[in-house]
């Protein structure tokens, strides 16, 4: 990292619920709300866009622990603003606590663990998992 992110250093992100996100039993009479997979992408997303000014240019972060609490449904159309507010961080390791909230509540809550990276080494420890095609 260029600098630790700061204790306290937010970032948002908004979106409107759209039939992608929605979840995939919504049959006799269930209604299409915002599936918990989908918001939890759309949690972690935030939380990525967040920490990437701090980043070098061969680093990048990815998930490595997601508590999450979704507390109310929220329907087709709705706005969901996400936000990532950074509460803790060390060499390579930055937590989050997380919202997210519908026009009308807070939908859900929870911290998220980010590990920051390097390509380079990331790309071989891939490549030694994969399966070679013939």
């Amino acid at each position: 990292m260029k600098v630790r992110p700061r204790i306290g250093a937010t970032g948002e992100g908004r979106f409107t619920v759209e039939p992608r996100h929605a979840i995939d039993f919504a049959t006799d009479g269930m209604p299409a709300i915002l599936s918990t997979p989908n918001l939890i992408g759309l949690l972690e997303r935030t939380a990525r866009e967040t920490l990437e000014p701090v980043l070098e240019p061969n680093e990048r972060s990815v998930g490595m622990e997601i508590e999450i609490r979704h507390f109310a449904p929220t329907p087709l159309g709705a706005t969901v603003t996400c936000q990532a507010r950074v509460i803790a961080t060390d060499e390579a390791t930055v937590t989050f606590h997380l919202e997210a909230r519908d026009e009308h509540e807070l939908i859900a809550r929870g911290v998220h663990k980010r590990a920051v990276i390097r390509l380079e080494s990331f790309a071989r420890r891939v490549a030694s998992k994969s399966i070679p095609r013939a």
